[in-house]
């Protein structure tokens, strides 16, 4: 008996130290071989890149010098009451520029991510229809929107409002509708088999489960659009931008330092609020 036992010892050690062989996946020479394409795809479009947009690090050498004269002229920012005065004025209305370009988009979002959703939309035709338009609204910037109001109503903030609706529309309904497509269907269910309406269902199920998540995106885009409605003031939309425009085209440096340091406390209040309430929500 014991001899038997010795004799298996070995064979047994054998098999330890020789566990058996992991079989190969045979798929992993096509995937090597698709990351190396994706890589070289990747290199050539940079390459390109590069050539279309004359990428050239060391013009920023040679421009040295001429940044460091515009940055000292902007030093020390001009505090002086009207300027101060001013740019208050123009950031306040920046922020209500964001609001009201993000608040007047919501009723043409909703529907349109109602329509806009498989879950929710009444046929895939109206669902192509609200989902081109919601593309057309995302795909032209906020910017292009803006000279277009401009040319319609006059310089002002009422032009860069009616380009933040538009284009908040576009980016807001596609998120709404991408979230409503994502929640639990079973409330919904529940509510068909009771026999209510399409209308009853979104009202009564689809909204109130997902309201959460659309008032978060709500709050990102109030985030997005404050910082959006500066640049709208550049092309003559109001705001603060549109004083920072002016300071520079004067070359009152130091106005548009106080100018920039006053929106950077405006949008440092608005992500801390945005932040709190997310906080509050959850």
């Amino acid at each position: 008996m014991t001899d038997a036992l010795t004799r298996e010892r070995p064979e047994h050690s054998k098999r330890a130290q020789h566990p058996p062989a992991v079989p190969r996946d045979p798929r992993t020479p096509y995937r090597a071989g698709s990351w190396t394409a994706i890589i070289a795809v990747l290199l050539v479009l940079h390459v390109l890149a590069f050539q279309a947009t004359d990428f050239e690090p060391e013009a920023l050498v040679t421009g040295a010098r001429g940044m460091f004269n515009f940055i000292s002229e902007a030093f020390p920012p001009d505090f002086g009451s009207e300027v101060l005065r001013q740019g208050v004025e123009g950031a306040l209305t920046t922020l209500w520029i964001g609001l009201l370009g993000t608040t007047m988009s919501v009723p043409f979002a909703l529907l349109l991510a109602v329509l806009g959703a498989r879950t929710t939309s009444p046929n895939g035709f109206v669902y192509q229809i609200a989902r081109g338009i919601l593309s057309f609204l995302r795909a032209v910037p906020d910017i292009v929107f803006a000279l277009v109001f401009v040319t319609a109503v006059g310089l002002g903030p009422f032009a860069g409002v009616l380009a933040l609706i538009c284009h908040n529309t576009g980016v807001m309904g596609k998120l709404w509708s991408e979230a409503m497509e994502d929640i639990d269907p079973g409330p919904e269910q529940a509510l068909r088999t009771a026999g209510a309406s399409r209308w009853q269902v979104v009202a009564n199920a689809t909204i109130p489960t997902v309201l959460p998540q659309l008032t978060g995106l709500l709050l990102y885009r109030f985030d997005v659009n404050v910082r959006s409605s500066l640049v709208l003031g550049l092309v003559g939309a109001g705001g603060i931008g549109l004083l920072i425009n002016k300071a520079i085209k004067t070359f009152q440096f130091d106005e548009m330092l106080t100018y920039l340091i006053i929106i950077l406390v405006v949008i440092v209040a608005v992500d801390l609020a945005s932040a709190w309430i997310r906080k509050r929500l959850q």
